[in-house]
């Protein structure tokens, strides 16, 4: 039974959908399942045993820690999402780890060595993480140029509807969405105070444009939302 819930996790992904049924069994041989609570940290980059980490349900967000223990969040990962070591290297100096936001969150993981042995063994996989990889890099690049160039409204509105976009529930113009960030994660994540997130969010509620509490967030047309 577990076997079989494992297969099901990794054949219903896009990035595996190029594995034959003896393929993804292989792969379901050096698979580490696990599920994790609210609030339950599940990895540090800098472990002696890198891993690739593959979200199948629920949200966790990816949390860097300086040298003064202030932590940023770099990430929102999302249902479908890769984490970890994805450049295939493993960073020792690097310190970040990843958090359960929601709920209800299950992972699969695979130690870095194994993926590549498996990257090597099928091209069409190879391929397809190629592909995956690069969309994640545009992503990244498009946040930092977001960072330099837009203003925080401006960053939040395209936030907000990004998130719309990939988890809301659309009816009409109106999306819904389960809110699983505080304030202060909004804040991180678009780089500013909370106390200017704050400030934000009700402006754009005064407006008529969303509403916000701590259990869903509406946009009530996302054609007026700019």
């Amino acid at each position: 039974m577990y076997d079989e819930i494992k297969y099901w996790y990794l054949r219903d992904h896009k990035l595996f959908s190029v594995l034959s049924f003896s393929q993804i069994k292989q792969l379901c041989i050096i698979t580490c399942f696990k599920k994790a609570k609210k609030g339950e940290i599940i990895y540090f980059s800098s472990t002696d045993v890198p891993r690739i980490f593959l979200l199948k349900t629920g949200n966790i967000k990816i949390v860097s820690v300086d040298e003064d223990g202030s932590e940023t969040i770099k990430d929102i990962i999302q249902k479908g999402d890769l984490f970890g070591e994805l450049d295939l290297v493993n960073d020792m100096n690097s310190n970040e780890h990843a958090v359960a936001i929601t709920n209800e969150v299950s992972i699969c993981s695979f130690m870095l060595s194994d993926f590549e042995n498996l990257l090597l063994q099928n091209p069409n996989l190879a391929l397809s993480y190629t592909k995956f990889v690069g969309l994640k890099m545009k992503k990244v690049k498009n946040n930092y140029s977001n960072l330099i160039s837009k203003d925080a409204r401006t960053r939040l509105i395209e936030f907000i509807k990004d998130w719309a976009e990939k988890e809301g529930l659309k009816k009409d113009n109106s999306y819904t969405i389960e809110n699983y960030l505080t304030q202060a994660d909004i804040a991180q994540v678009i780089c500013t105070s909370r106390q200017t997130a704050t400030q934000l969010l009700n402006d754009l509620e005064n407006e008529g444009l969303i509403h916000y509490n701590r259990k869903e967030l509406i946009i009530s047309d996302i054609s007026k939302f700019k």
